[in-house]
């Protein structure tokens, strides 16, 4: 497992317009990034709104980690334009208001927790105070303990920590809960709420797509540079998914095949496994003709069924 680092920038104390005064706190517009002959983005639009958490989905080589680290000012686009919090991203001004984990190779390992979150707060004009990050990411009974001699969960709960310490507007989280346990997990993901109801912006990248639909107000799916689908995770579920039954009956599986708005019909064991748009037609159709019917389960589709039928053909 790689480990995670902060991207952090230091600067001057000015600050830009505050955030209550402006609705659309990061902005990638008509962005093209090449690299070499390989276009990473492709004419990719996408805007953040202050409190919005936003699950930026999409197969290795999609253009996530481009998209983040144009709004990080690491790189320019090729093409159009970017904007965080007003301002070029570039500008030590607005890196102030920004805190993010990315997958890195290495992070200094013999500074004691305390010692890394008193740096990473010396970065910042209007730091939060270090009890209140230590209370954030649960870190109050590993503050003193050498950063390397934790476990990777409580790695990732320390960075964490760190990208909160300059009590940024918009946070970019890539892959924030990877080996953690699922406590821990559960606990960070209900700190993420907190500071989306707090009005902070978190772009969240992740392969585990429970987490993106546990805290995304909004998923933007990419692949290969360009835009798939964006809107909620019901939404994107239920364009390309419908609903599953699961159920044990004696009808012949083409004749379920057959039935209106039924999209898939597969074996699960002694069950069968029915994708459908109207689900409750297909139920009354099956129990006026099975009797027996038994062990009726009728469930949205997962999000992680709707990410593998929007990418399946263009990878």
């Amino acid at each position: 497992m790689s480990a995670t680092a902060v991207i952090t920038a230091t600067g001057p104390a000015a600050w830009p317009m505050p955030l209550s005064q402006t609705r659309t706190v990061a902005k990638l517009h008509s962005v093209t990034k090449r690299y070499g002959p390989i276009t990473a983005l492709d004419n990719f639009s996408l805007e953040l709104g202050a409190g919005e958490v936003v699950a930026l989905l999409g197969p290795n080589g999609a253009g996530k980690t481009t998209a983040v680290r144009l709004l990080l000012g690491l790189i320019a686009p090729n093409t159009g334009s970017v904007r965080v919090l007003g301002r070029d991203p570039r500008d030590a001004e607005t890196r102030t208001r920004i805190g993010a984990m990315l997958q890195v190779a290495r992070v200094p390992e013999m500074l004691r927790v305390r010692e890394h979150i008193d740096l990473f707060r010396s970065y910042y004009p209007h730091p939060l105070p270090a009890a209140e990050v230590l209370r954030i990411a649960k870190l109050e009974g590993i503050a003193d303990q050498l950063f390397g001699k934790l476990s990777g969960g409580q790695k990732q709960r320390v960075l964490f920590g760190l990208a909160l310490c300059g009590n940024p507007d918009l946070i970019f989280l890539d892959e924030p809960t990877v080996g953690m346990d699922i406590e821990s997990r559960r606990g960070l993901w209900d700190q993420v709420r907190a500071l989306s109801a707090a009005g902070k912006t978190i772009l969240l990248t992740t392969h585990y797509l429970e987490e993106a639909d546990m805290l995304a107000n909004r998923i933007v799916v990419l692949n290969k540079g360009k835009l798939l689908c964006e809107g909620t995770s019901a939404e994107i579920k239920h364009r390309v998914s419908g609903r599953k039954i699961r159920c044990v009956t004696q009808l012949d599986l083409e004749f379920l095949r057959a039935l209106p708005s039924v999209s898939d019909v597969q074996q699960d064991r002694e069950a069968v496994l029915i994708v459908a748009e109207d689900p409750e037609r297909v139920v009354r159709e099956m129990l006026l003709r099975d009797e027996t019917l038994q062990g009726l389960e009728v469930s949205s589709g997962a999000l992680e069924d709707a990410f593998l039928e929007l990418t399946r053909d263009r990878e």
